[in-house]
């Protein structure tokens, strides 16, 4: 079944009467942030690589109002615990956990000079959770926005990517890329959002034909293994680019990592093939959408899928059970690509689909995937739209 997305207004108003009926406040700055979600390009993004990830229309919403004090007082839709910050101070890591998100933020403010008067806010969203949509950049670039806004200030956009990056290194202690926050930043409506990961440089790539539009299909299982399985990968690559003596990446060709598989040794030689192959898929999705070719994606979104599950080892039996059953349906059913995106171990597929068949493509992955692993899916669609912004 097909999951409708939630307006941005009524999450908008939704955290506004949130902040009113926790802390009696009217809201005077309202912040959304998306998701996001990446067409090709995984785990190259720390290895000097290209990603194309865009902005989904699942917001985090942040709606607040200065208090007059030295303190931000928090809340969520999801608790009734209520987050005390004290701003007189260098944030640092505490409980709970997810507020580490917001510290790190706000301390990314505080290293730059800024001074942060109290605040009140209320937090909503509608980016699933543990789905690998990156809810957690999200709501970095949501603070980050909302912070903007009560300091009457503007951040490059690039700055304010980095900052938030920054603070889930620091603070969340993951090692990510900078996909996940420049995507959440840059995004444009009809536009991917092409990053160059060794200049940090994005590109807008156009997606304007409605004919075709994106399925997201959370899988809702995330193993347990994830977290140690991100920092090995990250390792293995680092190590691969050691023996084979190489600077960069993007130094790196097909034939250096088949001349060495050997030296490099397994599973760092197949980690490394991975890398290689993904950044050139990347390279040639992205010229392909610029001439409007869509069709190229299909192997190119096949092939990466398969390096990710065979190679990369980050992909899990419920991952290909929806991609395989999105490949049976195949091209005279709708389907142009699938892949599982994100970190792996879980989380969710991509699908690339005709826009007037998606409603029945979904309906046939949530039946199919159910029958076959008991869960029940989460899925919906979505363009590529607005990126972090304030909300009037």
């Amino acid at each position: 079944m097909l999951q409708l997305n939630p307006d941005l207004s009524d999450l908008v108003s939704d955290a506004a009467a949130g902040l009113a009926e926790r802390f009696s406040s009217k809201a005077t700055i309202t912040a959304a942030a998306p998701g996001r979600v990446n067409l090709i390009g995984e785990h190259i993004d720390y290895c000097d690589g290209f990603v194309m990830p865009f902005a989904i229309d699942r917001y985090i919403v942040i709606a607040g109002c200065a208090n007059g004090s030295t303190q931000a007082r928090i809340s969520t839709a999801h608790s009734e615990e209520t987050v005390i910050l004290d701003l007189s101070q260098l944030q640092e890591t505490g409980e709970p956990i997810w507020a580490n998100y917001l510290r790190g933020v706000i301390r990314g403010f505080q290293d730059r000079g800024h001074h942060i008067p109290g605040f009140d806010a209320f937090i909503l969203s509608s980016v699933p959770g543990g789905a690998g949509l990156s809810s957690s950049a999200a709501l970095e670039c949501a603070t980050a926005t909302f912070l903007e806004g009560l300091l009457d200030t503007v951040l490059d956009t690039r700055e304010k990517a980095l900052l938030c990056q920054k603070a889930e290194h620091d603070f969340a202690h993951v090692p990510c890329g900078i996909m996940d926050q420049f995507a959440s930043a840059f995004g444009k409506p009809n536009r991917l959002v092409l990053v160059d990961c060794q200049t940090g440089e994005p590109e807008l790539v156009p997606f304007e034909n409605p004919d075709f539009t994106v399925l997201i299909s959370n899988t809702m299982v995330h193993h347990e293994l994830s977290d140690g399985g991100y920092a090995a990968r990250r390792k293995h690559t680092e190590d691969g680019l050691a023996i084979l003596g190489k600077a960069s990446w993007r130094d790196v060709s097909n034939a250096d990592v088949e001349a060495n598989w050997e030296k490099l040794g397994n599973p760092i030689n197949r980690r490394a093939r991975h890398v290689v192959g993904e950044i050139a898929r990347t390279i040639a999705a992205a010229a392909a959408l610029a001439r409007n070719d869509f069709e190229t994606l299909g192997p190119l979104m096949a092939a990466s899928h398969n390096s990710l599950r065979d190679d990369f080892e980050v992909s899990c039996k419920e991952l290909d059970t929806m991609v395989g059953i999105a490949r049976t349906m195949g091209r005279d059913g709708g389907v142009i690509g699938t892949r599982m995106t994100g970190g792996g171990f879980g989380g969710s597929t991509v699908t690339l689909c005709e826009s007037r068949k998606s409603a029945e493509i979904a309906a046939t992955l949530a039946t199919e995937y159910e029958k076959a692993t008991g869960i029940t899916p989460q899925i919906f669609a979505s363009r590529p739209s607005q990126g972090a912004h304030l909300v009037d």
